[in-house]
């Protein structure tokens, strides 16, 4: 069975958090939180922005985490 390159980068956790953001409602929220006129609005979302984006940091480390673990143990022959 030929050997997959097996990669570090989170790369599973960084699609689902672009496709979170970048989606017209994940835009509007961010446009809502950063850049609105009236400040109840960024009020109100910039929480929530911010709340998000450390989850997603924190899943995107945790996905690193475990991808380097796995790698390691690899690399010393203990699972294949």
């Amino acid at each position: 069975m030929a050997s997959m390159a097996r990669t570090r980068w989170p790369w599973i956790s960084l699609l689902l958090s672009a496709a979170l953001v970048l989606n017209p409602v994940g835009l509007d929220f961010l446009h809502s939180a950063f850049f609105a006129g009236e400040q109840l609005a960024r009020n109100i979302a910039q929480p929530i922005v911010l709340t998000a984006l450390a989850i997603m940091a924190l899943v995107i480390g945790l996905e690193w985490l475990v991808r380097s673990l796995i790698a390691r143990s690899r690399a010393r022959g203990v699972t294949r």
